[in-house]
C-alpha cells in the first residue's frame, strides 16, 4: 500500500503513507507528464500546480482580504447616494443614542433643510422600527429609521481655504475658556449667532467646520445662547459627549448662572420668577416670547431664580439669575416681566421715558457667567468662568460694580 501512493488510491492512505508516497523521484515526474502537450502549453499546465501552495498562507490569516471598513464620512456619502433613489431603513448606532430624530437626520443628511425634515415628520412619511415617528423622539441604538424617497440637491463641494481654516481655528482658540478631546467651551462674544439664519454667514456652528477630524466630524452644538448673549457655551467634540451632555441640560443637572444689568431695583431682593412663555405670533425675524396661561397653544412652564447683586442709586441693578428650565429667551421675558428688562433688550426693553446713563451702552447686558457641568467620560464637574463682555465691563466700571463681589445666587435653590 505504501507503493500506491501516487495515484488516486493516494489520497485514501494515511498521513504517513501520503509523504512516503511523494518522497521518491519517479512518482512526480509520472503526475506531470500524464496527456503528452506541446512544450509551452506544459508549461502552462505547470502553474496551475504551484496555485494550492498559498492556501495554507491565507488559512492562517483568514482577514487577509476582507474589505477595510468605510469612514464615517464614506458611509454617510453612501447613504446620501441612495436616500436620492428610493427608500432608506438607517440603523442607529450607540454614538447616536438619545438623539431626537429630526437631529438625527440632520447629521446623516446635511444637505436637506431642517424645516423639510420636520415636514417629512409631521406628515407621517418617517417611521421608527415601522411606528409612526414624532418630531422630538428619541432614538435607541438598534433602532431601525424608515425614511421615504426624497429628491435631493446635489451636493456642492465647497472647496475650504487651508488659510481660512487656520484663521478660524486660531479664532476658537482665542476664546477658548476649556478643552479637552471631549469637550470645548469657549467665551461666545457678542453679536455672533451660535447658528445660521437669514443673512447669517458667520456664527458658531460654521466656525466648527474647522474643527472637522479625519472621518469628517466636527464639533457639536449641545445649547445655544441669543447672538447678543455674551458667555460660556459648551460644545461637544465626539458624538458621544454630545449625547452624555445633551442629557445633562434636559435633567437639569447642568448649572448656569449669568448676570445681568437690569433697568430699576426689584423690591424683592432674592426671588423666583415662574411663568408660562409662549412664542408670539409675528414675523421670524422678529420672534420674541410673550407671557402665557397654563393651556395656552405652544406654552411652556419656565423657571428662573435670581438674587440682587449691588445697586446704583435706585436706577440700576446687577442681577445673578439661574434658569432651572431652558425656554428661548427666557431671562430676557422674565426680568421684563417683573418690571425690570435687561439694559440694551431690543426685545423686551420697552420702559418710556427712561433714558440710558451716560458711558453705558446700548447692547444687550446679559452674560452667560458660570456653567457646571459633569465631564461626559468621568463624571466630575467642569465648572467655567467667563469674563465680562467689555461693554458690561465698561457699565460695571463706571458704576463701581466689583466683580469679585458675593453672588447670592450661589446658594439659591437648584429647581
Amino acid at each position: 500500500m505504501r507503493q500506491s501512493g501516487s495515484g488516486r488510491n493516494g489520497a485514501r492512505t494515511g498521513r504517513s503513507g501520503a509523504r512516503q508516497g511523494f518522497r521518491t523521484r519517479e512518482d512526480r515526474p509520472e503526475r506531470k507528464k500524464a496527456p503528452a502537450k506541446p512544450r509551452a502549453a506544459a508549461k502552462g499546465a505547470a502553474k496551475p500546480a504551484s496555485k494550492p501552495r498559498p492556501a495554507p498562507a491565507l488559512r492562517d490569516k483568514p482577514h487577509a482580504e476582507a474589505p477595510p471598513k468605510p469612514t464615517r464620512a464614506q458611509a454617510k456619502a453612501a447613504a446620501q447616494e441612495t436616500l436620492a433613489t428610493g427608500v432608506q431603513t438607517l440603523v442607529v448606532v450607540s454614538d447616536e443614542a438619545d438623539m431626537r430624530v429630526d437631529r438625527f437626520l440632520v447629521a446623516r443628511f446635511p444637505q436637506l433643510a431642517f424645516t423639510h425634515i420636520q415636514r417629512i415628520v409631521r406628515k407621517g412619511e418617517l417611521r421608527i422600527d415601522g411606528k409612526r415617528a414624532k418630531p422630538n423622539e428619541r432614538l435607541q441604538p438598534g433602532q431601525k429609521v424608515r425614511v421615504p424617497p426624497l429628491k435631493l440637491e446635489p451636493a456642492k463641494l465647497v472647496a475650504r481655504s487651508t488659510i481660512k481654516d487656520q484663521d478660524e481655528r486660531e479664532f476658537l482658540k482665542s476664546i477658548t475658556l476649556y478643552e479637552d478631546k471631549d469637550v470645548l467651551v469657549i467665551n461666545k462674544p457678542m453679536g455672533l449667532a451660535v447658528q445660521g439664519g437669514s443673512g447669517t454667514t458667520r456664527h458658531v456652528d460654521a466656525l466648527l467646520e474647522s474643527m472637522r477630524d479625519a472621518d469628517g466630524q466636527k464639533p457639536r452644538l449641545v445649547h445655544r445662547l441669543d447672538k447678543d448673549t455674551a458667555g460660556c457655551l459648551v460644545i461637544a467634540k465626539t458624538r458621544f459627549a454630545a449625547s452624555t451632555m445633551a442629557k445633562s441640560f434636559r435633567s437639569r443637572s447642568t448649572r448656569k448662572i449669568y448676570w445681568a444689568l437690569v433697568a430699576g431695583v426689584p423690591r424683592v431682593r432674592q426671588g423666583r420668577i415662574s411663568t408660562y412663555l409662549a412664542k408670539e405670533e409675528g414675523g421670524e425675524g422678529d420672534s420674541r416670547m410673550k407671557v402665557a396661561r397654563h393651556g395656552d397653544e405652544g406654552a411652556s412652564h419656565a423657571l428662573t431664580y435670581y438674587a440682587i447683586v449691588d445697586t446704583a442709586a435706585h436706577k440700576l441693578a446687577w442681577l445673578s439669575l439661574k434658569p432651572v428650565t431652558g425656554r428661548t429667551h427666557q431671562l430676557r421675558a422674565h426680568t421684563a416681566h417683573i418690571g425690570h428688562p435687561i439694559v440694551g433688550d431690543p426685545k423686551y426693553f420697552d420702559i418710556e421715558n427712561w433714558e440710558l446713563p451716560g458711558g453705558i451702552q446700548n447692547k444687550l447686558h446679559l452674560l452667560a457667567r458660570r456653567i457646571v457641568i459633569a465631564h461626559p467620560r468621568t463624571g466630575k464637574p467642569i465648572d467655567i468662568t467667563a469674563p465680562l463682555p467689555p461693554h458690561m465691563q465698561q457699565s460695571f466700571n463706571l458704576l463701581g460694580f466689583d466683580t469679585e463681589h458675593y453672588d447670592p445666587i450661589v446658594d439659591s435653590p437648584e429647581d
